[in-house]
């Protein structure tokens, strides 16, 4: 164990850990999980072209008529190539007189052999899953997987009923601006195979994911924000480019007084990963640091606590006994993963997904002394939620 003194006049350390315990707790990201969100948010760069710059060019407005006709044109092509992989999924429960229909959601096949990706959510409780085809025809689904942590479940269907497969595109090349083709399932049936238009408003943005039974905290996931409409039902739907390619599946949406609506889906990338452990193992494992965090930037933000860095995860909790046994605290600063800065949760998810269960790893740590220290952990596995 490497250990290297720190001399910043002020037991920061304590501080920290009682406003984390305090106001954080109940929100943080459970950081053993490794979300499939990839990548830290990078800061948006933008050239401001002023009014005499020799670039600029007036655009005719005949040419603007026919360039916006022409991305109308690839919108309803684009829609045409998706809806036919674009299904009714309904939720039966048991009840006391037999089966009734819970709820109801959408979902993707991906694949010819039948396979779907939805909400975890949509199918969770169920005891029959049924799929609404394109066609109006009805036919029963497998589950075949489902991970509260990730909000994404698989199923399949016969591959003879297959109306359509839906290409997935590349989430990581998504530029905010550009156009984004919600389609799903608002309300249910009744308004099935619902298009709806906007742009991509933001990329890797937070938000938590929670059990949909218990209302349990899991997980922070970074997720694609788009203004195109996304209302219940829409879960598991598809947010496509204008391409026709499946780049995120509709997830949530936020809606309160005085706010536009705003849609987010799982990027497709993470979605992928997520969807190839279900199809193997029904299930998808996670390695876990064993520990309780949340963003050093927001706590000093918020309550004007002097740190000696500005960056990193502040551990509130010690879950697992590898953390403790590795010397793990709570008011630990922790900065790096086996060299690689680590600047938020979200940079600590991205390095434990390069991680198996059992791996060992080297974090370099701010204790609450003020010392600076390298711990040696073991990566546990992350926990099923409780119920």
């Amino acid at each position: 164990m490497e250990k290297k003194e720190r001399d910043n006049g002020k037991h920061w350390g304590s501080w920290l850990a009682a406003m984390l315990l305090s106001a954080v707790v109940g929100a943080v990201a459970a950081l053993g999980a490794v979300q499939m969100n990839g990548f830290p948010a990078e800061a948006a760069s933008a050239k401001i072209v002023q009014a005499g710059d020799p670039t600029v060019r007036a655009q005719p407005a005949q040419a603007a008529q026919a360039e916006q006709g022409n991305i109308s044109d690839r919108i309803i092509e684009a829609a045409k190539a998706v809806k036919p992989a674009i299904v009714v999924v309904v939720n039966y429960v048991s009840g006391g007189s037999g089966l009734k229909a819970q709820g109801e959601g959408s979902g993707i096949i991906y694949d010819k052999q039948g396979y779907i990706v939805t909400n975890n959510h949509v199918v969770e409780g169920a005891a029959k899953l049924e799929v609404l085809l394109p066609n109006g025809r009805n036919t029963e689904a497998k589950l075949i997987g489902r991970d509260p942590y990730s909000d994404l479940a698989v199923l399949q269907i016969p591959a003879a009923d297959v109306t359509g497969v839906a290409e997935l595109g590349d989430s990581d090349k998504l530029q905010v601006g550009e156009p984004a083709i919600a389609i799903g399932n608002p309300l249910g049936q009744a308004f099935n195979q619902s298009v709806t238009v906007g742009v991509i408003s933001g990329t890797k943005r937070m938000m938590p994911v929670t059990d949909e039974a218990t209302g349990q905290f899991l997980n922070e996931q970074a997720v694609l924000q788009t203004d195109a409409a996304i209302n219940p039902g829409n879960s598991g739907g598809a947010l496509c480019n204008i391409e026709g390619k499946v780049i995120g599946v509709n997830s949530s949406k936020i809606a309160t007084e005085g706010v536009e609506g705003m849609g987010f889906a799982i990027p497709i990338n993470e979605a992928r990963q997520i969807i190839d452990q279900l199809m193997k193992n029904g299930k998808v494992s996670y390695p876990a640091l064993g520990i309780q965090a949340g963003d050093l930037q927001k706590l000093t933000a918020s309550y004007g606590i002097q740190a000696p860095v500005n960056y990193g995860v502040v551990v509130a909790a010690v879950l697992s006994p590898e953390a403790k046994q590795a010397g793990l605290e709570k008011g630990d600063i922790v900065t790096s993963m086996d060299n690689v800065k680590i600047t938020d949760s979200v940079a600590l998810h991205a390095e434990l997904f390069k991680h198996k269960i059992g791996d060992s790893v080297a974090l370099k740590v701010y204790k609450p002394d003020g010392s600076e220290r390298t711990l040696n952990v073991t990566l546990t596995a992350l926990p099923a939620p409780s119920r």
